[in-house]
């Protein structure tokens, strides 16, 4: 069946398009995106204010016409951080389903990186053992780590790139006040978690999954994404150490010219890397596996988990 995933995130509105059955690889067949930036369409209390409501409906408009061009069966969509925290989120979420026919469903933290986590064991096998995952959005970062699918302990802080750039770093080249005090704020956050985690024992794997860990791991010298979907992507936290301090020094336009980074992620790319850094280095993790499949993945796959699986034909002698 063709399966269409409508996710609402704080910076893009992403429809993914999916040949899918149960038991089988989720195939990608269409993808439709437009960078909204929800988050940075709120307003003093923290509402959507009417001009972002007013784009949102639009795009998820145009993103069901696309889900029905392209042949979808039916459409999983849901929400992140950017309308969970948003103030007047029961209202844009009345105002979508009443305009667009659409009910978002509003995922928690936790959830985010219980399904998070259950892309990334289905995408590393069994064999990986103990997964630590780490993912990184506009709004928020998930941690989860477990031995099954669903995960032992798994937590969301309020550390997104998005979130954390417009709150901490003003302007476009940012103040080394600014980048220290951030640095010590997503340290701190991170810390309080720590033990938690360190109770179920060390991870056998540790995985980055999202765009930032994705655009951090290619400036870091990890393949293209022209090279294909297998290839294996890592990040090491020397790395890291080594670019934090150059990506400080960089204007947006500066990171638009390194390899792999989007015009539209340019301006988020330090915090996320602050927060990259700063999750290693507290977790212990030396180097991470890039993980192409994360939060879309995982609605998909506990979709189909859902669906009936087909009774083999009789054999007749």
């Amino acid at each position: 069946m063709r399966l269409g995933v409508l996710d609402v995130g704080s910076n893009t509105v992403h429809l993914l398009v999916v040949d899918a059955h149960p038991g089988a690889r989720p195939l990608p067949a269409h993808s439709h995106k437009v960078e909204l930036r929800l988050a940075q369409l709120l307003d003093d209390r923290g509402a959507v204010s009417p001009e972002g409501v007013e784009r949102l409906v639009s795009v998820i408009k145009d993103a069901v016409q696309a889900a029905e061009d392209k042949g979808c069966e039916e459409v999983l969509p849901f929400a992140t951080s950017a309308v969970r925290e948003a103030t007047n989120a029961d209202e844009v979420l009345d105002r979508v389903k009443a305009e667009t026919a659409v009910d978002l469903q509003v995922l928690s933290g936790e959830d985010e990186a219980r399904l998070t986590f259950l892309a990334a064991r289905r995408w590393f096998g069994w064999s990986a053992g103990k997964l630590l995952i780490l993912d990184i959005g506009g709004g928020s970062l998930e941690i989860a780590k477990g031995l099954d699918e669903d995960p032992d302990v798994a937590v969301s802080l309020p550390l997104g790139a998005g979130r954390l750039t417009a709150g901490w770093l003003p302007g476009d080249l940012p103040d080394p006040a600014d980048v220290k005090a951030l640095r010590r704020h997503v340290r701190a956050q991170i810390a309080r978690t720590v033990g938690e985690f360190n109770r179920f024992g060390a991870p056998d794997r540790v995985v980055g999954t999202s765009k930032t860990f994705k655009q951090l791991a290619r400036i870091a010298g990890a393949a293209r994404s022209t090279e294909g979907l297998y290839v294996q992507r890592g990040l090491t936290r020397k790395a890291l150490e080594e670019w934090v301090p150059r990506l400080a020094l960089m204007t947006a336009g500066e990171r638009v010219a390194l390899p792999g980074v989007s015009e539209g992620r340019a301006g988020q790319l330090l915090a996320g890397a602050l927060v990259a850094e700063g999750a290693m280095d507290l977790f212990g993790v030396d180097e991470l596996d890039i993980c192409p499949w994360a939060l879309r993945e995982g609605v998909i796959l506990r979709r189909l988990d859902h669906l009936p699986v087909p009774s083999p034909e009789p054999v007749h002698p």
